[in-house]
């Protein structure tokens, strides 16, 4: 088949942009012709892929995406491929992957009121209504229940056009044979003592991720422990505001920005815990990477993969709706309990027994299901003209 992928923005460290990249390889891998038409493409570009750079510009980030959705429907109308599929709500898909969580739910909980008069806020609520409203036909690929609870409230009837798909963790992560010897090496390389705790952060975009709520977590810690902690944030984003927070709480020596890299199993094996207080989160893969690493993982109820923590009995989870001051007492008894090592334990025999590895394969699998039946209609397209196989109707009209 001929696949058409959308994605706003590609670069090799955010969970989304991870996702987009494990289905592009297995569809490879199964043969399929696959194109990519994205805004913005930065790292290796696989062999086989054909990577369309969709060249537009606007004021606003919701003008510019409607300026790309317009673009995109005219290149498509010229291509006729057998599905498109998004990484971004958008009219016209035929598979969305929800690497994204429910704009309708953030809105109402995590914005004021006067947010749902804006052009930003119709924008988005417009997109995602045409996934998931009841005139779409997009058969949508869920990482976690937190989506599909939240999508079903927000889009009564959609039900039947969600698929879960398990998580898509790289093995790479569990623990090695030598994770003592990484663990020594990364302790000695960045001076870490004994008894210093290395608390890990790992995620791009440090606005959503919770940073700033991890420093103040961090800050809050009496003196004794504080002075003992090294906060590393491992991600892809401009760390100046947080920088300047840490700063303000008297926490800056202690804090360490290292951009986005390609070794976190070192850090998942020489840290001490994973902190992890996104504010809104469809899956949070960091979650699975620590659990199968053996490292004890502290995040919110908000991230769609936080079940797998409880269920792995591999750290603690806050509750929701978010307290900052029980953020900062689990932090300080995560940090001085005990527990740390059946923690650590727990989560690396999940990484053995559970379902945690397919979900490329099985997304695959749903694509090509869905959409056979559409390309049998294609097929037979001179005996029913009443009914459109055109790539317009495919892909939509442009918003």
């Amino acid at each position: 088949m001929t696949l058409a992928f959308l994605i706003y923005s590609y670069f090799p460290y955010g969970g989304q942009q991870r996702d987009f990249m494990r289905l592009v390889r297995e569809g490879l891998r199964r043969g399929h012709h696959i194109t990519v038409y994205t805004m913005k493409w930065q790292g290796e570009r696989p062999e086989g892929v054909s990577i369309v750079i969709v060249p537009v510009k606007a004021w606003t980030r919701h003008g510019l995406y409607r300026r790309f959705t317009a673009a995109v429907n005219t290149l498509l109308q010229r291509q006729t491929p057998d599905g498109v599929i998004g990484f971004i709500k958008m009219p016209g898909l035929d598979v969305y992957h929800a690497a994204d969580p429910c704009f309708a739910e953030r809105a109402l909980h995590q914005r004021a009121f006067y947010y749902r008069f804006t052009p930003r806020y119709r924008h988005f609520r417009d997109y995602e209504e045409a996934v998931f409203g009841p005139g779409s036909q997009t058969q949508v690929l869920l990482l976690s229940p937190l989506q599909r609870s939240q999508f079903a409230r927000h889009y009564p009837g959609c039900e039947p056009r969600l698929h879960d798909l398990p998580p898509g963790i790289e093995r790479d992560r569990q623990a090695p044979a030598n994770a003592a010897q990484i663990r020594a090496q990364f302790r000695h390389e960045f001076g870490l003592g004994e008894k210093d705790h290395a608390v890990l952060q790992i995620g791009s975009g440090f606005v959503v991720k919770g940073v700033d709520r991890s420093l103040r977590a961090i800050a809050a810690l009496p003196p004794e422990v504080r002075q003992r902690v090294r906060y590393f944030i491992v991600g892809q984003d401009k760390p100046s505001h947080f920088q300047r927070l840490a700063e303000r709480l008297g926490i800056s020596t202690l804090c360490t920005f290292l951009g986005g890299r390609d070794d976190v199993p070192r850090f998942l094996q020489g840290s001490d815990l994973l902190l992890h207080p996104a504010y809104s989160e469809s899956a949070g893969y960091v979650l699975l990477e620590a659990t199968i690493a053996g490292l004890p993982v502290l995040t919110t109820a908000t991230c769609g993969y936080a079940f797998h923590i409880t269920r792995a009995g591999s750290g603690e989870v806050c509750e929701s709706p978010f307290q900052q001051e029980e953020l900062n007492a689990r932090l300080l008894h995560m940090l001085t309990t005990p527990e740390r090592d059946s923690w650590r334990r727990n989560g690396i025999e999940y990484g053995h027994s559970a379902n945690l590895y397919s979900m490329a394969e099985t997304a695959l699998d749903l694509i090509e299901s869905s959409l056979h039946p559409r390309l049998s209609k294609k097929v037979n397209v001179n005996l029913s003209p009443n009914k459109s196989t055109t790539a317009a109707a495919t892909t939509g009209r442009a918003s």
